[in-house]
């Protein structure tokens, strides 16, 4: 990717997140560019190449996050932690009409990302057990696909729940309580007690370390 596109992309990204993607038209990309849309015509065909192309990048994006925790000097329990920390970092910056937008008017990016998040979360969740089984914090009885399968279905429930109010989907503690909900649910005992001690200092607004 050249750098004039990624810049395209990195302003349609913050766009498409703050005000959905529908509303946004082609004159709205070029004139927060400052540039002209024969300009923008040269990187992106059509509003629908340009979607498919922001699909690719936040792809990219939710990839090297990922990598950048399960890379991390961080045991399995400090790493679900994180995560937690990053998704609701992420969804104070998210308009709820963004995926909307992306399932009912270009459905094939949108299963293209749903499935790149699903098979990325499922994978993650995976390697978080195993590495919390050798560290000893996790039960060593878990089914390790079962669990994962588990997981990612919920998270994809939540997404597209009508229990939840966008308020509570969006405040600050609700994926907090979700993740120390999961981990204790695989923990073992030495496992629970670290949690209950970093649980004493965990801030999930905090994103210092982030």
């Amino acid at each position: 990717m050249n750098e004039e596109l990624e810049q395209i992309l990195l302003k349609v990204r913050d766009l498409y997140m703050r005000y959905g993607i529908k509303s946004i038209t082609m004159d709205d990309v070029a004139s927060n560019l400052g540039i002209s849309k024969k300009t923008l015509y040269k990187h992106v065909k059509h509003k629908d190449d340009l979607v498919g192309k922001f699909v690719d990048y936040e792809i990219n994006i939710q990839q090297q996050d990922a990598s950048c925790i399960l890379n991390s000097n961080l045991n399995a329990i400090e790493e679900l932690l994180m995560v937690s920390k990053m998704i609701n970092h992420k969804l104070k910056q998210i308009n709820p009409s963004t995926e909307y937008d992306l399932k009912k008017y270009y459905p094939q990016h949108f299963l293209r990302l749903l499935e790149s998040r699903r098979e990325r979360m499922y994978s993650s969740i995976v390697k978080n057990i195993q590495k919390g089984k050798k560290e000893n914090l996790y039960r060593k009885d878990l089914n390790d696909d079962i669990i994962a399968k588990l997981q990612v279905s919920r998270f994809e429930s939540l997404v597209n729940n009508e229990v939840f109010s966008i308020e509570e989907f969006t405040s600050p503690k609700f994926f907090q309580e979700i993740f120390i909900y999961h981990i204790r649910g695989i923990a073992n005992d030495k496992g629970v007690s670290f949690l209950e001690c970093k649980l004493k200092s965990f801030d999930i607004d905090d994103i210092t370390n982030f």
